[in-house]
């Protein structure tokens, strides 16, 4: 039962449970009140939730495709002028 929601007394009584879910892959929510309080995730979800993402422009060096092969070169007849009055 993966990505379940838990009432926080539901969540003390059944803590080993929502560890166990937790580790098998699905982050469990508990409410307090209601509303939304903590998310209980295993540890390799919470570390690859830390490591830092790659920019848009580093993604796009790395990509094994030349991009210039697919993207051609504005040229001036292509290029668009926009007048303002």
């Amino acid at each position: 039962m993966a990505n379940k929601t838990w009432q926080l007394q539901e969540a003390k009584n059944h803590f080993s449970e929502v560890v166990e879910l937790a580790m098998k892959g699905g982050a469990q929510t508990v409410t307090k009140h209601g509303k939304p309080a903590v998310v209980i995730v295993s540890v390799e979800e919470y570390e690859s939730s830390k490591k830092p993402r790659k920019s848009l422009f580093e993604a796009l060096r790395e990509c094994p495709v030349d991009l210039a092969e697919i993207i051609p070169p504005r040229s001036k007849e292509t290029a668009r002028t926009i007048h303002f009055d």
